[in-house]
C-alpha cells in the first residue's frame, strides 16, 4: 500500500497548542538551553492503537492524546548528537544511533507532549546517564544505520537490560514536502514541543524548540518490529504512516517538576 495515497488525509483540523495558526510555532521559546541535540537521518513510523491499550501503559497523571479517537504509537529512528552549551562535540562520544517507541499524551499541567515507552542507544555511557539523571527508559543496543540517496536502513538488537528484541526497518525515500503540505494527522504526530518523564517519584515536563521539520514521505520496504510488543502492546497491524527528515537542531529547556505521582518508574 502506498502510504502517500492512504486514507490518513481525511481527518479534520489539528489543534495547535500554542493557540496560533502556525503548528510549527513552539509555545515556549528557549533562550538559554541546558542541552543541544542534532537529530539526523530521522524516520517516523506510526500506527493507530485503541486508546485504552495505550492508556494502560501510562503512569498516573498522563492521559493518552488521541486523533479521531485513536491513540498513535511511533517508532522514531535516527542518529543523535548531544552537546552541552560551551562544550566541544566529540563525534565518537557524543553521537550514536537511537530508536525510540513513543506515544502522545496530555499532562497534568494541561500540556500536550510525548511519553517514551522505550529508547535504545548504542552508547552505554549515554544509556546509564539518561536512565539515572533523566528518568528515561533507555536500553543499551547494538545498532546500525545506513543511507544512500533513495533508501535508508536501520537495524538494532537490544543488549541490556531484560528482553532482547530486534528491529529491522528499510524505507524508500520520496520527494520533499513542505510543512504546509503535511496532513493534520502528520502534524499531530510530529509538531510536539514537550516531553514527559519520570523524576523524583513523579513526573517532569521538558520543553523543546526546533524549526519545522524538512520532510519527505517514505515507503516501507521492510518493517520487522519487536520493540512495540516488547513495550507491552500488540504487534502493529498494517503498513505504517511513514515520514523521513534529514534532521533538525533541537534546544532543550530545564525540566519542571509536576508533583508526586505513583507508577512513574523506569523499567
Amino acid at each position: 500500500m502506498s502510504v502517500a495515497s492512504a486514507s490518513w488525509k481525511t481527518h479534520g483540523p489539528v489543534v495547535v497548542e500554542s493557540g496560533t495558526a502556525n503548528a510549527w510555532d513552539p509555545p515556549v521559546r528557549i533562550p538559554s538551553p541546558v542541552m543541544l541535540h542534532r537529530w539526523q537521518h530521522l524516520s517516523f513510523l506510526h500506527w493507530p492503537y485503541p486508546a485504552p491499550a495505550v492508556q494502560a501503559l501510562l503512569p498516573e497523571g498522563l492521559e493518552v492524546d488521541t486523533f479521531d479517537g485513536s491513540a498513535w504509537v511511533g517508532l522514531i529512528l535516527f542518529r543523535l548528537t548531544v552537546t552541552l552549551p560551551g562544550i566541544p562535540t566529540l563525534p565518537w562520544i557524543n553521537s550514536c544511533p537511537e530508536v525510540n517507541v513513543r506515544t502522545y499524551v496530555r499532562g497534568p499541567d494541561g500540556g500536550r507532549g510525548i511519553w517514551f515507552l522505550s529508547l535504545e542507544a548504542s552508547r552505554l555511557g549515554a544509556v546509564l546517564t539518561a536512565r539515572k539523571a533523566y528518568g528515561l527508559p533507555y536500553r543499551w543496543a547494538c545498532m546500525h544505520l545506513d543511507r544512500d540517496e533513495r533508501t535508508i536502513w536501520y537495524e538494532t538488537a537490544r543488549r541490556w537490560p531484560g528482553r532482547r528484541p530486534r528491529e529491522v526497518i528499510a524505507l524508500a525515500l520520496g520527494e520533499p514536502v513542505s510543512s504546509e503540505e503535511l496532513t493534520p494527522l502528520e502534524i499531530f504526530l510530529t509538531a510536539r514541543w514537550r516531553l514527559y518523564s519520570s523524576w523524583r517519584r513523579g513526573l517532569a515536563a521538558t520543553e523543546v524548540e526546533h524549526v519545522a521539520w524538512p520532510t519527505q514521505r517514505a515507503e516501507p520496504l521492510c518493517v520487522h518490529d519487536e520493540l512495540i510488543p516488547a513495550a507491552g502492546l500488540p504487534e502493529p497491524a498494517g503498513a505504517p504512516l511513514a515520514l523521513f527528515s534529514p534532521g533538525v537542531s533541537v534546544r532543550f529547556g530545564p525540566r519542571r517538576q509536576l508533583g508526586a505521582t505513583l507508577g512513574a518508574v523506569v523499567s
